[in-house]
């Protein structure tokens, strides 16, 4: 197996436990809709953080073109992988007293979510060097700006003081995020 092959085996379990993660608390959603009726800001941030793990997933696969791997490049990538997992866990937490899944439980924790979700869009600029200056310059123009776009999506939803803003923020993030996916990632390259 190859560097990157190995790369990857140990990526996709961390990212499938975040995804697992939140495909199950989705899940507790369908199945106790009394239990959960009003959680749509945690639900919004839930399928964004989802969208972000596949799409990580999806555009790690230009790691493939790096030859010559050291031991810093390859705790970076597996710790923006975390980035996911740990993100996941602040949306749906561990099993806790009830109503740990509120969404007054996420707000609190919102600064905590919302920081590293920030962090996330750093990691992305130094993944990106990392590939190489000509898939910087493929991203074109635009992917600088979206960088600032989630970083002050992020600020933004972090002082937001209403569930109904966060879900806003949220759903703006969303629909940006799915049309930058399209628009660049449609296929691997």
């Amino acid at each position: 197996m190859d560097a990157y092959g190995h790369l990857r085996v140990l990526v996709s379990l961390i990212l499938g436990l975040g995804i697992t993660r939140v495909l199950a608390g989705l899940s507790r959603r369908i199945q106790s809709p009394a239990r959960t009726e009003g959680m749509l800001a945690q639900t919004v941030w839930a399928v964004v953080i989802l969208l972000s793990a596949v799409h990580f997933w999806w555009w790690e696969f230009g790691l493939r073109r790096i030859s010559d791997w050291h031991f810093g490049a390859y705790v970076f990538v597996l710790g923006y992988a975390s980035l996911h997992f740990l993100m996941a866990t602040l949306i749906f937490p561990d099993a806790l007293p009830d109503h740990a899944e509120s969404e007054d439980f996420f707000m609190r924790r919102r600064g905590w979510f919302f920081g590293i979700f920030a962090l996330t869009f750093g990691f992305d600029l130094l993944d990106t060097l990392m590939k190489g200056a000509e898939h910087l310059r493929a991203l074109g123009p635009e992917y600088p700006v979206r960088l600032g776009i989630g970083v002050a999506i992020a600020l933004l939803a972090m002082r937001a003081r209403s569930l109904r803003h966060v879900a806003l923020i949220g759903l703006a993030w969303l629909a940006y995020d799915l049309s930058w996916i399209i628009r660049r990632y449609d296929s691997l390259q």
